[in-house]
């Protein structure tokens, strides 16, 4: 289609003229028409034959194109935005017909997408937590994955650290400080710290039944009342549940590994040396834990700015940018959170101590180990080398006596030598080789002792 002059301008000054040129011939033109008495007319040409003028509306709005979609959402959504337009065009004045294709197309949409959905087999996970609440209340329940985020206030990347169906994946001890959560992961105890409440994941687990039984009695000492927040409560109780962990089982390794290295390496047999490679291996995961979770811990007394995010959890307190100092609207808030600053600083002192001191007779325990066994080694090449000696002097008296064999083969030929006339011509012979045998031997002897090989 080109733009061409119209030969009727004088009738017509706003007559556009078209020329249209399609590859078929059965294609010969369309026309527009409009019964608005203020529209343009435009004229239509194919070919150089002129068509009649038709009269169109003057758009002034903006106009949208649509590109060819494949797919059935944009296909569903044309017919709706063009009928939208119509609509505006009218001043507002709505038609049922519209009304109903744009509530049927709606309609269309949701159930499509619905059963795309379902189709995908995609669930939400579902969690079974224990909830304890501040004053030592306990529930069972099962919470999903949205009620969750809505409940803590976290983002989707922030379960990933909590998450037990990521428990091979992520192991490592963490603990996250969020705006209105505490994030705890301790191994096998895997927990969410709120201002009210903590939702433990996976309670039947070792860690979490510890976590149950360090956090419990504090919280159902109601004489003293809690000398710390809830959330710094559940914080300790968490160390100090891990901490007992590591320390019970260094408790059980040590004297095992001491008897071992009492023992060793007199006795050498294959139930002992079984054993220490039991225990060597659980000295090392023992070490690697303890190691892991000091360095977690190191980590926080580094970072200021995640001990003031838990000061002021629950506070009507801010950080400054830059500067991580804290603002607080009413000033007494600011001096709580201080102390508390310190407190959280001494409190993670302590069990970085204790999980230091754990570390290191952990790593002691190890060095001990490694040592016997290097010790096991030396003594086993310490017995190997007698043993190769023997086999060497062996070697040297078996080449000695093959000598004298060699002679003895060669006078047991049915040959004539003339010594079998002699009386005396055997018992020559055999002081000779026996002789011979003795003096190279002592030869040979005396060789590996001067090159050091024995």
């Amino acid at each position: 289609m080109a733009l061409t002059s119209s030969p009727s301008s004088s009738s017509y000054p706003n007559i556009l003229q078209f020329a249209v040129n399609s590859p078929s011939p059965s294609v010969h033109y369309l026309l527009f028409g409009s019964a608005w008495p203020n529209a343009s007319p435009i004229l239509l040409q194919k070919s150089g034959v002129p068509l009649l003028p038709v009269v169109v509306k003057p758009f002034s709005k903006r106009i949208k194109c649509f590109a060819g979609s494949s797919t059935e959402e944009d296909r569903l959504s044309e017919p709706e935005t063009l009928a939208a337009e119509d609509v505006d065009d009218d001043g507002g004045s709505e038609d049922p017909e519209v009304q109903q294709q744009q509530s049927s197309i709606t309609t269309q949409r949701i159930t499509s997408s619905s059963s795309d959905s379902l189709s995908l087999g995609i669930r939400e996970p579902v969690y079974e937590v224990v909830d304890v609440k501040s004053n030592g209340v306990l529930s069972i329940r099962k919470i999903n994955r949205r009620q969750l985020l809505k409940s803590s206030g976290l983002r989707p990347r922030d379960i990933r650290s909590v998450d037990p169906s990521l428990f091979l994946t992520n192991s490592a001890p963490s603990l996250l400080v969020r705006e209105h959560a505490i994030l705890l992961n301790m191994g096998s105890l895997r927990a969410i710290a709120m201002r009210d409440c903590v939702l433990i994941f996976d309670y039947n687990r070792k860690g979490g039944k510890a976590f149950m039984d360090a956090l419990l009695p504090r919280l159902n000492n109601m004489n003293g009342g809690h000398c710390m927040r809830f959330e710094l409560e559940v914080v300790e109780a968490a160390l100090l549940s891990r901490i007992q962990h590591l320390e019970q089982r260094l408790m059980d390794l040590e004297p095992r590994v001491l008897a071992l290295l009492e023992v060793l390496p007199n006795k050498l047999t294959g139930d002992i040396l079984e054993k220490l490679r039991m225990s060597k291996q659980m000295l090392v995961e023992l070490g690697s834990r303890a190691g892991a979770l000091r360095q977690m811990l190191l980590d926080l007394l580094e970072d200021p700015h995640e001990i003031r995010r838990i000061c002021i959890m629950g506070r009507n307190c801010t950080l400054k940018r830059g500067t991580n100092d804290v603002e607080c609207s009413v000033p007494l808030e600011k001096l709580i959170a201080e102390e508390e600053e310190e407190e959280i600083e001494m409190l993670l002192e302590n069990y970085l101590q204790r999980c230091e001191s754990c570390h290191g007779q952990a790593e002691r325990l190890l060095d001990s180990a490694k040592e016997m066994e290097d010790s096991i080694a030396v003594n086993l090449s310490a017995r190997r080398l007698e043993v190769s000696r023997v086999e060497l002097l062996l070697q040297v008296g078996a080449f000695c006596v093959g000598v004298g064999a060699l002679v003895a083969g060669i006078f047991g030929m049915n040959l004539r030598s003339y010594l079998e006339e002699h009386l005396f011509a055997f018992w020559l012979t055999t002081a000779g080789i026996i002789f011979g045998a003795v003096v190279a031997f002592f030869l040979m002897y005396s060789y590996l002792r001067t090159r050091k090989i024995l």
